[in-house]
């Protein structure tokens, strides 16, 4: 929590008046969530925005030899397919992933299920008529139709769990689109372009700190070539704050809004559509929906078996 508290002294410190609560959550935890949700709950009465960011990328592993795979890398270091290898991670990073203990799969939970969950229990101070609510996902460059496996929506047997992740997020919020509309929320994604941060950093922990800062005028060279190269989180959260200006029934349900960077510096953010589709979203919710039925049926049977346990501790 130390970074948050940081936050929000630095928060009060520009805007004294503000009113800044903190209230941790583990999206990888079950029970993290329902109690979380459950808390937010007591406070407040309605919400407005909720953004869906929390996000991991574990023990990730860079495929040099993918360059190698393609030619023109002999001829131009720069050339179109390279810098969209770089922008978007594709062909180049896998991952070990890991099992919460909850039994599922750490970056499916962590990235996807754990928000599903939380908007599924915070649905009564979401959806209020008369007025609209406003979900936004963090999403990536990442997220490719190639790493998702709807008969294995927890990436199980593939070695990209981050990008299946990321697409199925993608696909959520086109789901929840159709379902809660009607109900006054609305939900969008974004994608922050290539930032520098930890995440990106653990892509290549052996590598020394003093080399990513010589290898920065490159990046920004490379700016030139392509607007997704934002760099700093400041100008990675550019869609972030462009959504928050927008009324939500405006937003087209099936575009990724994207930060960009042009190569003077300049943000600004522009929507592309997602390689995704009504049939596969829904096939998606259904799934989940099934899954969160599961999950809770499980945790009752375990706090049914904690309770007796208890009972017969004392009785004894």
């Amino acid at each position: 929590m130390r970074r948050a508290q940081a936050a929000r002294s630095a928060l009060l410190t520009s805007h004294p008046t503000a009113q800044v609560a903190l209230l941790q959550m583990d999206t990888s935890s079950i029970t993290s969530v329902l109690s979380a949700a459950q808390e937010v709950k007591l406070r407040y009465n309605r919400l407005d925005y909720l953004y869906l960011n929390a996000g991991i990328m574990p023990n990730p592993q860079f495929d040099v030899k993918a360059f190698f795979k393609e030619p023109k890398l002999l001829y131009c270091l720069y050339c179109s397919n390279i810098i969209t290898m770089f922008a978007t991670g594709e062909g180049i990073l896998t991952q070990k992933d890991g099992i919460t203990h909850d039994g599922l799969q750490e970056v499916f939970v962590t990235n996807l299920f754990g928000h599903f969950l939380l908007i599924r229990e915070l649905e009564p101070i979401l959806c209020h008529a008369g007025r609209t609510s406003q979900l936004i996902w963090t999403s990536s460059s990442n997220a490719h139709r190639s790493a998702f496996d709807l008969e294995d929506i927890q990436h199980q047997r593939g070695t990209q769990p981050y990008s299946s992740s990321k697409y199925a997020s993608d696909l959520l919020s086109l789901a929840l689109n159709t379902h809660y509309n009607k109900q006054g929320l609305y939900s969008s994604v974004i994608c922050p372009g290539f930032v520098m941060t930890n995440l990106t950093y653990g892509i290549l922990p052996s590598f020394p700190a003093f080399l990513w800062t010589l290898l920065m005028p490159v990046f920004w060279l490379i700016r030139m070539f392509t607007n997704t190269f934002t760099l700093t989180p400041y100008n990675g959260a550019e869609a972030l704050f462009w959504l928050f200006k927008q009324k939500p029934e405006s937003l087209d349900p099936q575009a990724k809004y994207h930060s960009l960077t042009s190569g003077l510096g300049n943000n600004y953010t522009q929507p592309h559509k997602m390689d995704i589709d009504l049939e596969t979203s829904d096939a998606l919710y259904e799934k989940l929906l099934q899954l969160e039925s599961e999950v809770k049926k499980k945790l009752k049977e375990k706090q049914k078996q904690s309770q007796h346990l208890h009972s017969g501790a004392g009785s004894s």
